[in-house]
């Protein structure tokens, strides 16, 4: 699975919990974008969180 290359946000287990109080395991996925990223070294496509795109974190190329 991917990872954020800014933030370094990736997957997180947790439980699923039923009226019964009866757990099981899954997974909380983070919302990752395959973009065309500014770098020092010219463009990359790299995994990045809507979160960091949202706040500016990550100069996109259009």
């Amino acid at each position: 699975m991917a990872v954020c290359s800014v933030c370094g946000k990736k997957k997180v287990s947790g439980n699923n919990v039923s009226h019964a109080n009866n757990r099981t395991k899954r997974v909380f996925m983070p919302n990752l974008q395959k973009i065309k990223v500014q770098t020092t070294h010219g463009t990359k496509k790299q995994h990045v969180c809507t979160r960091c795109l949202r706040s500016g974190n990550v100069k996109k190329v259009v």
